[in-house]
C-alpha cells in the first residue's frame, strides 16, 4: 500500500468516528510537526489560532508528556484558559485524545462529536488508526548526497534549469534525483520535499 493511499484510508476512519471533526499531527520535533491536518469548525479553529491555544491546550501537554489515549472528561491537568469549555461551545462537546511515538518524533491525533462520549471501541481505533499514521509518515533517517544536493538547490531558489547547470547534470537527471526524494521523504510535491528535508535537518 503506498503511503497516500495508506494515510487516507486513516483519515478515512477517523472522519467515520468523529462527526464533529478530528485533527492529528504526525512526528512533531522541535515544536513543528512533519504532517498536520484538522478538520474541526472553522470558528473554533480562528479561536484556537488567534489565542494560540497550542502552547497551552491541557490536551497537547497530555500528549507530550504521556502515551495511550484519553477522554477529555478524565483529563486530570489544569485549564486555566477553559480552553475544552470553549471548545464545547463549538460543538465539541465530547473528545478523546491519543499519543505515540518517541518524545522526539510525538504524534498526537483528537476526535470530537457533540452528542455523546466515546466508546472504547472508538478510542481503541483511534489509537490504533494513530499508530498506522505514525508507521506509514515515518520519516527517513538520511538522504543521498545527490538526493540532498537537488533539494538545496531548489531550497534555495534555483529553477530547474540553472539547478542542474550548476550540478552539471542534465534536467531529466535533476528530475529523476528530486522524485527519488520525494519518494524517500513521503512527499507529494517537491516544495513539499524541500521543507520536511529542512525540518529534518536534512538539507
Amino acid at each position: 500500500m503506498s503511503y497516500r493511499l495508506g494515510l487516507d484510508r486513516c483519515t478515512g476512519v477517523l472522519a467515520r468516528i468523529a462527526p464533529s471533526g478530528y485533527f492529528f499531527a504526525l512526528h512533531i520535533r522541535k515544536t513543528l510537526p512533519l504532517l498536520r491536518e484538522q478538520t474541526f469548525p472553522e470558528s473554533w479553529v480562528e479561536v484556537y489560532e488567534r489565542e494560540v491555544y497550542a502552547v497551552r491546550d491541557p490536551i497537547v501537554a497530555w500528549g507530550f508528556s504521556r502515551t495511550g489515549v484519553i477522554r477529555w472528561s478524565e483529563l486530570d491537568l489544569p485549564d486555566p484558559f477553559d480552553i475544552l469549555g470553549q471548545a464545547r461551545a463549538h460543538g465539541l462537546a465530547f473528545g478523546a485524545s491519543a499519543a505515540w511515538g518517541p518524545i522526539s518524533s510525538r504524534s498526537i491525533a483528537s476526535i470530537a462529536r457533540s452528542d455523546r462520549e466515546f466508546t472504547a471501541e472508538e478510542i481503541g481505533t483511534l489509537a490504533e488508526t494513530l499508530r498506522r499514521m505514525h508507521d506509514v509518515t515515518e520519516p527517513p533517517k538520511a538522504l543521498t548526497d545527490a538526493q540532498i544536493e537537488a533539494l538545496r538547490c531548489i531550497a534555495e531558489g534555483d529553477r530547474y534549469a540553472a539547478a542542474a547547470a550548476k550540478l552539471a547534470i542534465s534536467e531529466s537527471a535533476l528530475k529523476a534525483r528530486l522524485r527519488s526524494a520525494r519518494e524517500s521523504l513521503k512527499a507529494r510535491t517537491t516544495t513539499e520535499a524541500v521543507r520536511l528535508a529542512q525540518g529534518l535537518q536534512l538539507v
